[in-house]
């Protein structure tokens, strides 16, 4: 006896127009309205999820936490809400370190937020190590899966705290995009930041620069000769900043990128037997 065929599923429920989404976003105060509209109904599966998506981009939170992802250097990374959301600017800083990492580099990713410096920069490099470390749980948990697809590991803890060991005097490329914020000018940054990105992922304490010291402190100790830190600052805060790396034993120097408003400082362990 012949069974006999399945009915048809009925047709997923169509999306609400385009232009619907265009329109509340755009009434919201979204600047690049079309675009974002475009990403939020690729990523809803129905017309119930779409709504949900620009009921809480229209309530400001960033794009990327809803989307739940932040393209960097080319590249998809998960982004939880509550986790710093990677800056395009940052992508001159990788660009940076991976011009300056020897094949084989052991590479760490200080304050890593989502992991995405760290694993960019892996992508790039051939044989490369990569830890990686966060003190804010959120911004752990999301980096392991960003950092664990790199082929590397993440350690929950304050800065160098977490970190095996053995890292010590073996790190050829340290990336730490520290909080770089005055406390009092926190309350300027966009509502987007201030609002729904970690507190300790933005403020750098009084001068903007608390972190910094803290991590220059030890970076010697913990770099290979002639290995480098790397970290992004305000053009203001340059000349602190490397006087600061140059306090701490390393030699620096100061980097801009004008398409991208970027400024990097990179200070350099010297090599054993050669002048700093």
């Amino acid at each position: 006896m012949a069974v006999p065929p399945l009915p048809p599923l009925p047709p997923p429920p169509a999306l609400p127009p385009l232009d619907t989404v265009v329109a509340a976003l755009r009434a919201a105060g979204c600047v690049f309205a079309e675009d974002e509209a475009e990403l939020l109904r690729s990523a809803a599966r129905t017309p119930r999820e779409l709504d949900a998506m620009v009921e809480r981009r229209v309530a400001g939170h960033p794009l990327e936490h809803v989307l739940g992802w932040a393209e960097f250097r080319g590249v998809r990374f998960a982004v939880d809400a509550g986790v710093f959301v990677p800056r395009r600017r940052t992508e001159f800083l990788v660009e940076r370190a991976e011009a300056l990492a020897p094949p084989g580099a052991v590479v760490v990713d200080l304050c890593c937020g989502s992991g995405a410096l760290g694993a960019a920069l892996v992508a790039a490099l051939d044989g490369a190590e990569l830890h990686a470390a966060d003190i804010d749980p959120a911004a752990v948990r999301c980096a392991r899966r960003n950092v664990a697809a790199a082929g590397g590991r993440v350690y929950e803890g304050d800065l160098y705290a977490p970190l095996p060991p053995a890292l010590r005097g073996r790190i050829d490329v340290l990336l730490a995009n520290v909080p770089y914020v005055p406390t009092e000018e926190v309350a300027f940054l966009p509502a987007e930041a201030r609002v729904h990105e970690a507190r300790v992922a933005l403020d750098g304490g009084a001068d903007g620069l608390d972190v910094l010291r803290r991590v220059t402190a030890e970076a010697a100790a913990w770099l290979a000769p002639g290995g480098s830190l790397l970290f992004e600052t305000s053009e203001r805060q340059a000349d602190t900043a490397a006087g600061i790396v140059a306090a701490d034993g390393l030699t620096p120097q100061v980097v801009t990128c004008d398409d991208r408003y970027a400024t990097v400082v990179i200070g350099t362990r010297a090599v054993m037997g050669s002048r700093a």
